[in-house]
């Protein structure tokens, strides 16, 4: 290990990576950008070897160029110098593997033979594999008491599947060693989430049912389903985006004050989230739920299908491609405050954000046509650009103005406000804490099967009812019915474009 890695501390970094669907679409978009960037930085330690595994016949050099071409596609040419390239090719490896034949296993065997360091098994598979791929690691001897296992979400179709999926994993990976991946948990955005309540009495004091009125969290997609037909089909808006990755950004909104940051002590505090969930009843269900389906329309000024007309579409499917939901949080801390949950494809813009809405004051001075002004909001932006802004009330400029109120957001824009800084992705600070051994950034398996849980009785709510989803145009906001849904609380979504 070089100098600079002891001064960078990342003795505790030294791993080798075995990365299984090493040619698939997650690694090729996702991985090995994120693991070059940390290569550039210089995080990751000389010592590091990177095995690619997949089903196609490759070489190690043809292997090397298809990874190259993706890095040329999805990194900045300012950014891929030749040097920090040829170190990070140096790195990888490739052998072909029948992920469900114990016997082609003997390859890492081999490839781990005299390794001192311990290895990430990396597994951009399909879930439905998992247990396989672990069962055949351990019967051939390629895995040892500190191999550590990174897995993606969704796991499983409900919680069902999703308990079977997790036991075939623990019969050989005990959950010290398990990191179930959603990749949301590693934005920059979110980590100051964090610091913002924790670290600031500002917001530390008012987080609760007393200063807070109601919470909007939104994940717009502009893409339709981008030919994952016979995948999304089968798991719907809910199961794909509200199982994963808007409880657990709600979790992070309501849970209470861990005791310090150490991965079980905030994931003790997700749980409880979860478990306080209000499940939606007979009466509620039309009332606080819309779910929706996107027709032809237009995006981005260009004509696109509808959900039923896309390639290989059952023109009979009920799916949801579109979900809005009210529910609440049944604690001390958040009772009577809604939380307006909204996700969906083929809406305006690709849009992820947090507003936390602070109630009125008790009394108000001003002119009483700016009633709906007079309250605070803070608006925490996770993409296109990541960002927090508390937006205020201020008054108006001019003699002629009055006493009139403007609001106006203070402003902390992540690009702008450290111009020289570059924001890692959220699956280099993932990479990372993964060869560090943290698991403070993943989800443990008694999250996801509460939010199974709750999603479940949602899903068999749905099929009693037997509603098909509303239609709405690709472009727009999703159903009129899921403004009708907040409207009805004398609110709105907050749009800021």
């Amino acid at each position: 290990m070089s100098q600079q890695s002891r001064a960078l501390g990342l003795t505790d970094t030294e791993v080798d990576l075995a990365l299984f669907g090493a040619l698939g679409d997650l690694s090729l978009r996702k991985l090995y950008p994120a693991l070059f960037q940390l290569d550039r930085e210089r995080l990751l330690p000389e010592s590091t070897r990177i095995l690619g595994l997949a089903r196609q016949e490759y070489d190690t050099d043809t292997f090397k160029a298809k990874v190259e071409t993706a890095l040329k596609k999805r990194v900045k040419a300012s950014e891929l110098d030749e040097q920090a390239l040829s170190r990070f090719l140096a790195r990888l490896e490739y052998a072909q593997v029948d992920f469900t034949q114990s016997g082609d296993f003997e390859a890492i065997r081999r490839w781990r033979e005299g390794a001192t360091q311990p290895m990430v098994v990396y597994l951009a598979v399909p879930a439905s594999i998992y247990g396989a791929i672990c069962g055949n690691l351990q019967a051939s001897g390629s895995i040892d008491e500190d191999t550590r296992v990174v897995v993606e979400k969704p796991i499983g179709y409900d919680l069902e599947s999703s308990k079977e999926i997790n036991d075939a994993i623990g019969e050989v990976f005990p959950e010290t060693r398990v990191y179930r991946i959603d990749h949301y948990l590693g934005k920059e955005t979110v980590q100051n989430l964090i610091a913002l309540r924790f670290a600031n009495p500002l917001f530390g004091t008012q987080w609760n049912q007393n200063h807070i009125s109601h919470v909007e969290i939104t994940v717009a997609e502009q893409v339709g389903i981008e030919g994952r037909w016979g995948y999304f089909d089968q798991a719907g808006q809910l199961r794909d985006m509200v199982q994963n990755h808007l409880l657990q950004l709600l979790c992070l909104i309501a849970m209470d004050p861990p005791a310090n940051l150490d991965a079980d002590a905030i994931r003790d505090e997700k749980v409880k989230v979860l478990k306080a969930l209000k499940p939606f009843g007979i009466n509620s269900l039309g009332r606080d739920v819309v779910r929706g389906q996107y027709t032809a329309g237009t995006c981005n000024g260009e004509s696109v299908p509808g959900y039923l007309e896309e390639e290989g579409a059952n023109t009979d499917s009920n799916t949801e491609t579109f979900v809005a939901m009210k529910t609440e949080v049944a604690n001390w801390r958040w009772a009577g405050v809604p939380f307006y949950l909204r996700t969906g494809k083929r809406l305006p813009d690709k849009l992820s954000q947090i507003v936390i809405h602070f109630r009125q004051q008790p009394h108000y001075i001003f002119d009483p046509d700016q009633r709906s002004l007079a309250s605070n909001k803070l608006i925490i932006r996770l993409q296109p650009e990541e960002g927090i802004a508390l937006e205020v009330l201020t008054k108006d400029s001019g003699l002629d103005k009055g006493m009139r109120l403007r609001p106006g957001p203070l402003h902390l824009d992540f690009n702008s406000a450290f111009p020289k800084s570059r924001i890692p992705d959220a699956y280099e600070r993932l990479l990372l804490e993964v060869m560090k051994g943290q698991q403070y950034l993943f989800v443990r398996r008694d999250e996801v099967e509460h939010a199974w849980q709750w999603c479940d009785q949602l899903v068999e709510a749905w099929a009693n009812h037997d509603r098909p989803p509303r239609r709405y145009p690709a472009g727009s906001w999703g159903p009129v019915a899921s403004i009708a849904m907040i409207t009805q609380d004398g609110r709105s979504w907050y749009e800021d474009y």
